[in-house]
């Protein structure tokens, strides 16, 4: 059935205590649950429900349970606990009362996250602009002029190796064929972990030799055991097919193979250099973001899959800048990943190597560029988009977009909490003056 709304009944309740009662109503999360338009995610997620069957989670709980596990950097377990021992959090959430069991099982947000899709969290993504346009914290103008940057959305994998892929390829295998009732003639799980075991030892002691023998011996391990299942299971089923599929793939790619293989439980994560000295590899997915050239706020975040040039992102993070927005956006400002690739009626303005001989004006936009560096940062330290627990290509594109909502989420609670001090030393000066005039 479709989610219920959210309602506070006039009488109150003799063993519960009223949340008013308990908080500050001046707490920057309590004055955004005033200001937050709830009712637009209950008519925008209403058509993912139909009429039958168990009563949806609330609508307002679950958004803002996300907003608060970006914010804060969480997981799901994390904030379905800390939201029992939080009355702002549960104030935000729509409750009348002060609760002390969790609301919902952990679990319940990923199939939610799962169930909204991508559009859905553009909409959350959509509602922190809004509602700071609303709050005159953001004018519309700012979001005509942008800053586009990309980064690298790492994946949460081990580093990949060879010895240690093909063990955990040949492991993968013999369980999977195994529930299906294949009988295997060896499964090798002792001689296998003993290989991987010397590979790595000899690896550290820096016996490259010995080492690539181990290495050689997983490979032929792995080996036996594809062609076993081959001839014991002559009709796999779909996912003993792709896991056979992808262990060809591992036993024949080589050094300096296209499209390689560098996880087996996230096979399209990406390797992408980046010119960093401290990491010259990171494994994931290149994500770009578009952010305003003044007042810094998230605008865009999009992620692509099979590592493409910076240049040819551009065109879809501008399309899904105005989408979100629903602004033209009629400036771009980006670094020297971009030259030539322009965008329809957007201007494009390329930061150059060296200073030349440009106008005052566009000096100034060169220089506030810079300010997207900071927000990356903060995005990968603060708000999970480092090292994404999120599986295959829908969690990198989820992902990234909860994590902008996390930014902007935070922004908007300092910026109640701003409003309010100034306010204060207002009154306070006020009445100083007031008093020994």
């Amino acid at each position: 059935m479709k989610p219920p709304k959210i309602k506070h009944s006039p009488q109150l309740e003799m063993f519960k205590i009223e949340l008013k009662g308990l908080i500050d109503l001046q707490h920057p999360l309590a004055k955004l649950a005033k200001q937050m338009n709830w009712n637009a995610f209950d008519e925008h997620f209403e058509s993912h429900f139909t009429d039958e069957g168990r009563p949806a989670i609330a609508t307002r709980l679950m958004v803002s349970l996300h907003y608060l596990k970006y914010t804060y950097n969480l997981s799901d377990e994390e904030t379905v606990a800390r939201w029992v021992e939080n009355p702002y959090w549960q104030y935000l959430s729509g409750r009348q009362h002060f609760e002390y069991r969790l609301p919902i099982d952990a679990s319940s947000m990923t199939r939610w996250r799962q169930r909204i899709g991508v559009e859905g969290a553009e909409a959350l993504l959509s509602q922190t602009i809004t509602t700071g346009i609303e709050q005159g914290y953001l004018k519309r103008s700012q979001c005509q002029r942008v800053n586009v940057d990309t980064t690298v959305q790492t994946k949460d994998i081990r580093f990949p190796t060879d010895a240690r892929l093909y063990d955990r390829m040949r492991e993968t295998l013999v369980k999977t064929a195994q529930a299906e009732g294949a009988v295997l003639r060896q499964s090798y799980a002792r001689v296998g972990k003993k290989a991987l075991q010397r590979q790595q030892n000899y690896a550290h002691a820096k016996q490259m030799k010995r080492a690539a023998k181990q290495t050689k011996r997983l490979k032929t391990l792995l080996g036996r055991v594809v062609r076993d299942i081959e001839r014991k299971v002559p009709n796999p089923s779909s996912d003993l097919k792709e896991q056979l599929t992808l262990a060809r793939q591992l036993v024949q790619q080589k050094r300096d193979s296209k499209k390689k293989i560098y996880s087996i439980h996230e096979p399209q994560v990406e390797c992408i250099a980046k010119g960093k000295a401290h990491q010259r590899y990171e494994f994931g997915c290149k994500v770009g973001f578009s952010v305003t050239a003044k007042g810094n706020w998230i605008v865009g975040a999009r992620a692509f899959s099979g590592n493409p040039y910076d240049g040819h992102t551009l065109k879809d993070s501008l399309e899904q800048t105005q989408k979100i927005t629903g602004i033209v956006i009629q400036q771009a400002v980006c670094d020297q990943g971009y030259r030539g690739h322009g965008v329809g009626d957007t201007r494009v303005l390329i930061v150059p190597r060296r200073k030349n001989k440009a106008s005052r004006t566009i000096r100034q936009w060169w220089r506030r560029r810079n300010a997207i560096e900071p927000i990356i940062g903060h995005q990968k330290s603060d708000h999970r988009l480092n090292r994404n627990q999120l599986s295959g290509e829908f969690g990198d594109r989820i992902n990234v977009l909860l994590a902008a909502c996390g930014f902007n989420f935070k922004k908007l609670a300092r910026a109640f909490w701003r409003r309010f001090q100034m306010a204060f030393e207002s009154a306070f000066n006020v009445n100083f003056q007031r008093t020994f005039a």
